[in-house]
């Protein structure tokens, strides 16, 4: 069934649309959550350190490109995107709380104190905000260093996905050619 473009919508269509949208995305970020803290994560304790971090970085690029080609197929590209940024910045924060979790357990002395979940994900999000109130920090060397790579990719978070997300909405809402050379190019501005 096509979708007509949001744009078409009477205004109660479009109101819909948009709650919809939104509760979807809440949906999603509420069950990565919950299986954030529900997950058992024994079994990762078998994996090198190196390889997990590689297996978490092709899970987050394979779920963000996943989630850039449903906003580029969406009628509603700019309420897709919602829901994709839903997906893919839990997604990533919750990658680094299981990473410094998992940390800890191997190394207790790699930060202040003991990691709960609550506390990997929460020291987590004071990276991510650059807060940094100081009551957990990373001791050890091997933790200061991926701490260091979540500042570092935090900042090309914010500013190169936010970008991409713009790109990919207007490139979804322009016009699509009918011809067999696909989609109209897109401007850069």
């Amino acid at each position: 069934m096509d979708e007509a473009p949001i744009e078409r919508l009477t205004r109660s269509q479009r109101r819909k649309v948009i709650a919809v949208g939104l509760l979807r995305a809440l949906l999603s970020a509420t069950v990565l959550v919950t299986l954030y803290f529900l997950v058992p994560l024994d079994w990762i304790d078998t994996i090198p350190v190196p390889a997990a971090i590689v297996v978490a970085a092709g899970v987050l690029a394979g779920v963000t490109v996943w989630q850039v080609l449903a906003i580029i197929r969406s009628a509603d590209p700019g309420v897709r995107a919602i829901e994709a940024l839903a997906v893919i910045a839990p997604i990533y924060l919750l990658l680094f709380a299981t990473m410094y979790f998992l940390m800890e357990r191997n190394d207790p002395g790699a930060f202040t104190g003991d990691l709960s979940r609550m506390d990997a994900l929460y020291f987590t999000v004071t990276i991510f905000a650059t807060v940094g109130f100081g009551d957990i920090s990373a001791v050890a060397e091997v933790a200061r260093v991926v701490v260091t790579v979540q500042m570092i990719l935090n900042l090309i978070v914010l500013g190169a996905g936010v970008r991409l997300l713009t790109m990919v909405v207007k490139y979804g809402r322009e016009p699509k050619s009918s011809d067999a050379g696909g989609p109209a190019p897109v401007a850069d501005r």
